[in-house]
């Protein structure tokens, strides 16, 4: 499970990223692509084609971070995109799940309330 505080949202980029990418390639993506600010403290969840790498770039104070997985064996159910839908917002909980090896898009998610954005605003 993994635990963050509830300001921090996570985001997927839906398209598959070069995993050469680090730090600063990861922040032009976040920037140029998916157009958001990566000073936000939020984390940004990318994948290759073959969905066995995933990176993770998020901000940690004082400078960024990149967490990184590569799967011996097995793929993420990572859910990329056709349309023109450049990320996806997802919860830690299905961060979680995701890294874990549960497909979402076949996870049935029971009813819950959640606020919208209007909301946080």
């Amino acid at each position: 499970m993994i635990h963050l505080p509830s300001a921090v949202r996570v985001y997927l980029a839906t398209s598959p990223c070069d995993m050469r990418r680090s730090f600063d390639g990861l922040h032009a993506l976040v920037s140029a692509v998916l157009k958001l600010d990566a000073f936000a403290g939020h984390l940004f969840v990318f994948a290759n084609r073959r969905r066995d790498r995933v990176k993770i770039l998020y901000w940690d104070r004082d400078g960024f971070a990149v967490w990184s997985k590569r799967l011996e064996e097995g793929t993420y159910a990572m859910p990329f995109a056709e349309g023109e839908e450049v990320r996806r917002e997802i919860t830690a909980q299905e961060l979680g799940a995701l890294l874990s090896g549960i497909d979402l898009g076949q996870a049935k998610r029971r009813k819950r309330h959640r606020r919208d954005a209007a909301e946080d605003a």
